[in-house]
């Protein structure tokens, strides 16, 4: 069979069923063993990501995860926010919460009779069995389910421990009840080991959904039906009609009243408004809006009523995008964490080996069988590390989520290592630190003649080029409310300016060889950006100079990256005096200014740095950037810039702010940071705690509270980061 790159395919299938790493690892395992796949499976968004290839089917890859023992089905990537999935694990939740309420309501009469000095009574070991049962059948049926599948497949996870655990305290005790020799029973080790499990899975569950939570909100920040225009064949009457999202289609003509969510991606056809971004972007102010302006769906219309064009619909709009991104970040697996999944391979096996070991060694040195078990089982119990589960998957979620408040967006798990080795900013400056939008700065006018009719005059040339240096002209003389006159004969000279007649005079604006002769006092040019002069009859009679403005932010986002060790450089395609004006504006060390840089060459800058032994993290946000990004161990995205640019990218801000470099690393290196805690506490605990058990200084019951304590302080520790702030 002869395949294309275009039989390669992808697909999220939504999981059930799995309760730990090694359920994960198994599914992973089981999927990558067919030909053609690579597959990641998540714990905690209970989601595989799958890549396959023609003749492989969804359906082919749903049966063997059901031939595995779980369920599984295909998640559309038209609808990210699968309520299906979400109905899902609210049930999974609730179950749980059942489940522990009810076992802890039997398990505490339990406790009582088991340990309280009651008087001596035939009808008490009867009457714990009674209680016990229904915890060890019904609320511990998960466990006992999960090893039998397990079983089944020849394997083990760390629900085959606590199940054997639960099955050999109660299988004892029971033996012993029936046939009278009541001295030593275990019901109320079966019994609390099943409920603090029980709570514990609760609680991870809650956490994972909270996790979750930040990508739900997300999806749901689209709206959900729009209004769009309808021009009737018959009459040609145009009227509006509300359609579901989901039925726009590119083109379409749609309204959106003030107060209104903006559908979808497009363009201001007409009306103008400010717009709320901040639910997209994290900018705190509204940004005016009019014709021509592009739209982001899911951001908020605040004023005027705007009718919009749909350009972008469905899965190819930028919240779509960002769901997606933040999605893939939170499904791929780092170094941390599959270091987790093969130990949990080898170790469930070990610890069945250890606790048979335990019992045979209390055998052998002539102590009871009921302290043989007792430490048998307390090692069975102590062992599971379901910690070792949660500790990447969690801190990951709760990062990946933060940052998408924040407005950042972290696109994989590799990003969060290469975070922490990066020494250099590489930083683009044309709309990154700076605006973007040429300004008008300077205005000097030779002779007698006014700064304002000097703009009043090169405006009403300028108003028809399309150059960016005259659009810059024409916006200054109408924000400080010129009226421009009119012009005939307009002529555009390429590469060297325009001339235009207002009533008579032959206008020129233009560079200064245009002109025969230029005034001392307007020749010489120390302002940085492009002049160009105006004049009639042979002389120039103004300079008017226009350069792209320092953003504001810049500075303070300069010296936070400074504060996290990092080196920052400035990147342009000006010259070098623009450049070290710039960079002195924000602080940058004039020996660490690369100017006069062809777009093309950007990524060869980047490379030389990474060559001098620089680990390098370059912030753009064009088209020409999009190379830089990609040679960069670390590219950062404006998300104000270009498709190429984004997708190049290892981390996009959706905020155009520069100071947003600095969230993004600081919040990466806590975020690893915390996953190395989680990861060190959970086998560290583990570890210490088996010989203790073995030896027979825990009890079953004590091993399984410390065991559901482990999981929630990992998960605790992850959700601190849903409250990172940077200082």
């Amino acid at each position: 069979m002869s395949t294309s790159h275009h039989a390669s395919h992808e697909v999220d299938l939504a999981i059930g069923g799995m309760t730990c790493a090694s359920c994960s690892a198994r599914i992973e395992r089981k999927l990558n063993k067919l030909e053609g796949v690579e597959a990641s499976v998540n714990l905690a968004t209970e989601r595989a990501h799958v890549r396959y290839a023609v003749p492989l089917t969804p359906a082919d890859l749903v049966a063997t995860v059901e031939q595995t023992g779980y369920s599984a089905r295909v998640l559309h990537p038209e609808a990210p926010a699968d309520h299906g999935h979400a109905g899902h694990d609210v049930l999974g939740e609730r179950q749980l919460k059942v489940r522990a309420l009810v076992s802890l309501a039997l398990a505490i009469p339990v406790v009582v009779l088991g340990m309280a000095p009651l008087p001596e009574s035939p009808v008490w070991p009867w009457l714990e069995l009674a209680l016990a049962t229904p915890i060890v059948a019904w609320a511990a049926w998960p466990f006992h389910r999960a090893a039998a599948v397990n079983a089944r497949h020849r394997s083990s996870t760390m629900d085959t421990l606590v199940s054997l655990g639960v099955l050999a305290a109660y299988g004892w005790s029971l033996v012993a009840v029936l046939t009278g020799n009541t001295m030593h029973l275990y019901f109320e080790v079966a019994a609390v080991v099943t409920t603090f499990l029980l709570a514990g899975r609760w609680a991870e569950s809650r956490a994972r959904a909270s996790g979750r939570s930040a990508l739900q909100a997300l999806m749901e920040l689209g709206a959900k039906d729009v209004a769009v225009q309808r021009i009737d064949p018959a009459s040609r009457v145009t009227t509006e009609v509300r359609i579901p999202v989901s039925e726009l289609a590119v083109g379409d003509h749609f309204f959106v009243r003030p107060g209104e969510k903006i559908a979808t991606d497009g363009v201001v056809v007409d009306g103008t408004s400010a717009v709320d971004r901040s639910l997209v972007t994290g900018e705190s102010m509204p940004v005016d809006t009019g014709p021509g302006d592009e739209v982001t769906g899911g951001t908020i219309n605040t004023s005027g009523r705007l009718v919009v064009q749909a350009r972008r619909v469905g899965a190819e709009t930028t919240l779509a995008a960002m769901t997606r991104l933040v999605e893939r970040a939170q499904q791929g697996k780092a170094p941390v964490q599959r270091l987790a999944d093969r130990v949990s391979a080898v170790f469930v096996p070990t610890v069945l080996v250890l606790s048979v070991l335990t019992f045979a060694g209390w055998m052998v040195a002539g102590q009871p069988v009921t302290s043989a078990l007792s430490a048998a089982v307390a090692v069975l119990i102590i062992a599971c590390p379901c910690a070792l589960g949660l500790a990447t998957p969690t801190a990951l979620l709760a990062g990946t989520g933060r940052g998408a408040q924040l407005g950042v967006l972290i696109k994989g798990l590799e990003v969060l290592e290469s975070t922490r080795q990066v020494d250099t900013v590489v930083l683009d400056k044309t709309g990154t630190l700076t605006v973007g939008a040429p300004k008008l700065t300077h205005v000097r006018a030779a002779g007698r003649l006014s700064v304002t009719a000097a703009l009043r005059t090169a405006a009403a040339v300028e108003a028809g080029s399309e150059h960016p240096v005259a659009r810059a002209v024409v916006t200054a003389a109408r924000d400080r409310g010129l009226d421009v006159p009119a012009v005939t004969g307009f002529e555009a000279l390429a590469g060297s300016g325009a001339r235009a007649f207002i009533k008579d005079t032959l206008i020129t604006v233009g560079k200064a060889e245009m002109f025969e002769r230029v005034p001392e006092e307007i020749a010489q040019v120390t302002a940085p950006g492009t002049t160009v002069w105006v004049g009639w009859g042979g002389t120039a009679r103004a300079a008017l100079t226009v350069a792209d403005e320092v953003r504001e932010s810049s500075a303070d986002a300069v010296r936070d990256l400074g504060e996290l060790g990092l080196t920052a450089y400035l990147l342009t395609g000006d010259n070098a005096q623009t450049a070290q004006v710039v960079a002195q504006a924000v602080g940058v060390d004039p020996a660490h200014v690369l100017s006069d840089v062809l777009p093309e060459d950007k990524h060869a800058a980047v490379h030389r740095l990474q060559q001098q032994g620089h680990v390098v993290a370059m912030v753009g946000d064009g088209v020409n950037d999009a190379a830089a990004l990609a040679q960069a161990d670390l590219g950062i995205a404006m998300g104000s810039g270009t498709d190429v640019a984004i997708e190049s990218a290892d981390i996009v801000l959706m905020r155009p702010d520069v100071a947003a470099v600095a969230d993004a690393v600081a919040l990466s290196r806590r975020t690893l940071r915390v996953i190395k805690q989680n990861l060190a506490w959970a086998f560290g605990y583990n570890v210490a705690a088996i010989p203790l058990a073995a030896l027979g200084l825990l009890n079953p019951m004590v091993a399984g509270a410390a065991m559901a304590l482990s999981s929630v302080i990992v998960v605790t520790n992850s959700l601190r980061l849903k409250t990172f702030r940077r200082h």
